[in-house]
Order: C-alpha cells, then structure tokens, then sequence
C-alpha cells in the first residue's frame, strides 16, 4: 500500500472523528490518544511515513480494539475502527519524519 493510498483512509477517520456527536466526542478522542500512545511504542523513535504505512499493512489494526474497549468501556460507539484507528494513524503520521516532504511532494 502506498502512502497516500493509507493517508486517505487515515483522514476519512479523521473526517468521522470531526462529525461524530457530542456525547461520543470525548470517549473517541481518549481512545485516539490511546492509541497515538501504542503506535509510538510499537514504532518506537524517528520513523519515516514508509515504516507507519508497512506497520498499518503488516501488524493490521486488530490490536486497536483492545484499547477501545479498555478506555471506553461504556462507549460502543468508540470502538468504531475506521474512525479512531484511521484518525490515530493520520496523527501519528503528522510526526513522521519524512511528513513534511511527502505533503509537499503531493501538491506538485
């Protein structure tokens, strides 16, 4: 998967995360940090948007629901995966170090 092909899907999370309602809004954005959390750790240092795009299609996404579940326990709607999953990834990748580049590249 390339890049920009993952950051689309990422900001489609993003786009979710914006419109979800009030009440819910809280709860996914405990999770989204939650998660921001797991993928420093398991990114670990400096990392290029390349590294967070092979760990997205590699490790998958499936060790997100955990976190959900365990930070929203009483919040279903913040188990939605393509929401806090696609907003964390799209946060994270802001960090990247080669992010700046890519973005600039893209408007060309």
């Amino acid at each position: 998967m390339r890049f920009d092909d993952a950051f689309g899907l990422w900001q489609e999370g993003e786009r979710r995360l914006t419109r979800a309602e009030p009440a819910e809004r809280l709860p996914l954005e405990r999770v989204v940090d939650e998660l921001v959390l797991e993928l420093r750790r398991r990114l670990g240092g400096p990392f290029t948007t390349d590294e967070l795009v092979r760990l997205y299609g590699e490790q998958g996404t499936d060790w997100a629901f955990g976190i959900a579940t365990r930070v929203a326990p009483a919040t279903p709607a913040a188990w939605d995966m393509p929401t806090v999953v696609g907003a964390a990834f799209a946060r994270y990748a802001r960090e990247a170090s080669d992010y700046r580049i890519r973005q600039t590249a893209g408007e060309r």
